[in-house]
């Protein structure tokens, strides 16, 4: 007899979510882009070594760009980047970003 889930966040024990790392990182930097990445780990559950890799991947990759203010790094997004797997390609950051981070998406260009 197969067992069904009860509960919407009940997968059997196993643990995933639908987001990966680089999301979560690339969000709580979103929230709060003057954030020490010591917090952002903590948000995430990552180590601080890890959210450090994160954030140089996704600055490598072009999604936001550091800058040195003081002691501390501002962080500036780039909603206009794209998803990196071939079947989001199509679709930019931004809308990500809009829906989990509550900053506006980017505004289309208007029609004439």
């Amino acid at each position: 007899m197969a067992s069904t889930a009860t509960a919407a966040g009940d997968t059997g024990g196993r643990n995933w979510t639908f987001l990966t790392n680089h999301g979560h990182v690339l969000l709580a930097i979103a929230r709060d882009p003057t954030a020490r990445l010591r917090d952002v780990a903590a948000e995430v559950g990552v180590t601080e070594r890890a959210a450090q890799a994160i954030v140089a991947d996704l600055e490598a990759g072009g999604y936001l760009h550091r800058t040195r203010v003081g002691r501390r790094n501002e962080y500036t997004l780039n909603p206009a980047g794209h998803f990196r797997h071939p079947a989001e390609a199509d679709r930019q950051v931004g809308a990500l970003l809009a829906l989990f981070a509550e900053t506006p998406a980017p505004e289309a260009a208007p029609h004439p």
